[in-house]
């Protein structure tokens, strides 16, 4: 499974890894709304009324087997019908309301419950991922073997011939910020030298990586003095690739910090004064405008500009931010361009969501247990809920709603990860990827915009079979997502609250795990 993480400028990778893989950036020309007043999303709940929200009960009919890892807005079957220019077509193309399917999509024939964390960072079932093709196509590159009932993955790859433990721990040597708490994120891009895009792509890169960061690349044109030949290509042709390169990544005002065998690493420059050449009339690339908006990055088409770094902030850069683990619960800098957002709201934030994780522990005891790996809180605002669990055998994808205030950058700020969406289209995941899906307040703050049975739905298709859903809302809303629980073969119960809050209720959510009803067409 891959996975690509959306976000606003200066995204808190510290380093971007480049490896010899065919892939993209996404963009869309689809205008993102974004307030970044708090007190709009967050600051105003609807008070619980005596004349619960009341839905019809429905059971939700079984979706083709073919549907098995149907993704609605990144769907192969629709590709045809959209521009293959810059891989256009491999963008988000969500489907429109009428063609919405209100059915459950059902997992593989001879579905098993995944291999617990950490023996699944080597191994899983193979009717989970019941696709041959896989184990054909990268046989060559050792990264997955099929053994029996089990897919298992020794670690190599088109560039780690001697595993992916070797080729991390030469980059540690490569980059010693790796070792020290210095460098926390980072993101796969997963391009290769094929989908660069005439430098496009190098300029998205360059606009979420923070000052300070490191760019990666492992594969051509790296090396090209000594794998030229097993490229299908000529020295000539990789020595002007890497030249190319180079100068490119230099009029980005990046250096190259460290280089050997097959990894060079580059790292984006503090230097304020280089950022000056990008003003001068016919340089590329040029300098972004004042009227683009560098977080804006829902549905935001890739610029063929430079985004310089903003001259007011001051901690920003990689060597000016705290170490993790303390980076985790210093307040960012970025978090005053957010109206309401203070050093004090930030501290408020983090004791209310420790008093909440407790709370959340006693009623679901699988909660910082191996049961648990893959989280999702649904709807953010400055990584709360992922912050109080720091210590559990867990990752948490934060995600912060496109219709809310902009606190992405704060989640990055503080070492953690996340993304926009819109919970009116569906995530961009395959099928059965969370153990675990957080809800605070979300239907409260956007119920107006779509149907509630659609985010329910789409909670169903990214959760996996005996997954939960941890859902805090009013209780105006609760008999409704109730009944359309239910009707998704889900098994809930409400809880009471912690101490000290009111007009909210707790749903805990298990799904179950079923089987299609019809015989598999694959």
């Amino acid at each position: 499974m891959s996975l690509f993480l959306t976000s606003g400028s200066d995204f808190d990778s510290s380093v971007v890894w480049l490896s010899f893989y065919l892939g993209g950036i996404f963009g869309s020309e689809k205008n993102r709304y974004n307030t970044n007043d708090i007190s709009k999303v967050f600051g105003v709940s609807k008070e619980a009324s005596p004349c619960a929200l009341q839905v019809k009960a429905v059971n939700f009919s079984e979706c083709s087997p073919d549907l098995q890892d149907y993704t609605p807005c990144t769907d192969p079957k629709r590709w045809k019908k959209f521009n293959v220019h810059r891989l256009a077509f491999l963008e988000r193309h969500c489907p429109p309301v009428f063609e919405k399917k209100e059915c459950l999509v059902p997992p593989p024939d001879g579905y098993k419950l995944p291999i617990r964390w950490p023996k699944s960072r080597d191994e899983c079932w193979y009717r989970n991922v019941p696709y041959d093709w896989i184990n054909k196509q990268k046989s060559n590159q050792h990264w997955l073997v099929k053994e029996g009932e089990k897919f298992l993955f020794p670690g190599g790859g088109t560039m780690f011939p001697n595993g992916v433990s070797s080729y991390v721990d030469l980059m540690q040597d490569l980059i010693p910020e790796m070792k020290d708490g210095t460098i926390r994120t980072a993101i796969d891009t997963g391009c290769g030298v094929a989908s660069w895009g005439g430098g496009v792509y190098l300029l998205e890169i360059h606009r979420i990586l923070r000052p300070g960061g490191f760019w990666v690349l492992s594969g051509p044109p790296v090396n090209y003095e000594r794998r030229w030949r097993g490229w299908n290509t000529t020295i000539e042709v990789q020595r002007a690739d890497y030249e190319k390169l180079q100068d490119l990544l230099t009029s980005m005002c990046f250096e190259l910090y460290n280089k050997k065998g097959d990894i060079a690493v580059w790292q984006k420059l503090s230097d304020k004064s280089c950022y000056k050449k990008l003003e001068a009339p016919d340089y590329y690339p040029p300098k972004c405008d004042d009227g683009n908006e560098p977080d804006s990055a829902w549905y935001t088409p890739i610029r063929p500009c430079a985004v310089t770094p903003n001259p007011y902030y001051k901690r920003i850069a990689l060597t000016k931010l705290a170490k993790w683990p303390e980076r985790l619960n210093v307040a960012p800098e970025r978090l005053y361009d957010v109206r309401g957002g203070s050093s004090d709201a930030f501290k408020q934030d983090n004791k209310k969501w420790e008093v909440r994780a407790k709370h959340y522990k006693n009623l679901l005891p699988a909660l910082g247990t191996d049961e648990i790996r893959n989280v999702m809180d649904m709807n953010t605002l400055y990584g709360g809920f992922a912050a109080a669990f720091i210590d559990a055998p867990l990752w948490v994808m934060n995600v912060v709603s496109s219709y809310s205030a902009n606190t992405l950058s704060v989640v990055y700020d503080r070492g953690l990860i996340g993304t926009f969406h819109d919970w009116c289209e569906a995530f961009s995941t395959y099928p059965r990827t969370y153990d675990l899906l957080h809800l605070d307040g979300l239907f409260t703050a956007e119920s107006n915009r779509c149907e509630m049975k659609y985010v329910l739905l789409e909670m169903d298709r990214i959760l996996r079979p005996n997954g939960y859903a941890l859902i805090r809302e009013s209780s105006y809303f609760m008999d409704s997502i109730t009944a359309i629980a239910k009707g998704m073969k889900w098994e809930c119960r409400k809880e009471n609250m912690e101490p000290g809050s009111e007009g909210e209720n707790i749903l805990i959510c298990q799904k179950q795990l079923w089987y299609s009803s019809q015989q598999s067409s694959r």
